[in-house]
């Protein structure tokens, strides 16, 4: 059995955000409690897989087109939203201490109606600066 993966959340670089946040805890953080167990719940089950091996059963999907390159964690709330967590995955990455899930950012989206741009576009910002420091939560 293929050794698990970890887990990892992308933190902000002091240049670009001198508060250095950390966009998908600042998303978990806002969700409501049973949506947030089940995100966690869903990487943690992604980890073990581990993710090449994992079958998304719609809770784990590549993602296409100007968002190739991210895996989501798809939830749908009771409150009517779709809620997502992008993700990179990093093999052999031994600067995070091996084969990683790097978790980038969040979205909130009513159901049926598609995300707006500009929460890509921050999702793709966010995953450039990751490429460039490979900066995470420690």
């Amino acid at each position: 059995m293929p050794d698990s993966w970890l887990i990892h959340f992308f933190q902000r670089h002091r240049g670009d955000d001198p508060a250095r946040s950390v966009p998908a805890i600042d998303f978990l953080e806002r969700l409501p409690l049973k949506v947030r167990a089940e995100m966690n719940a869903v990487l943690d089950a992604v980890a073990e897989a581990p993710p090449p091996a994992f079958s998304g059963g719609g809770k784990w999907e590549v993602m296409h087109d100007e968002m190739a390159g991210f895996y989501e964690v798809r939830v749908r709330g009771a409150d009517r939203q779709n809620h997502r967590l992008f993700c990179v995955l990093e093999r052999h990455a031994d600067d995070l201490g091996g084969s990683s899930i790097v978790v980038i950012a969040g979205l909130s989206k009513p159901v049926r109606q598609a995300a707006l741009p500009r929460d890509y576009k921050r999702a793709l910002r966010h995953r450039a600066e990751f490429t460039k420091h490979r900066i995470v939560l420690r």
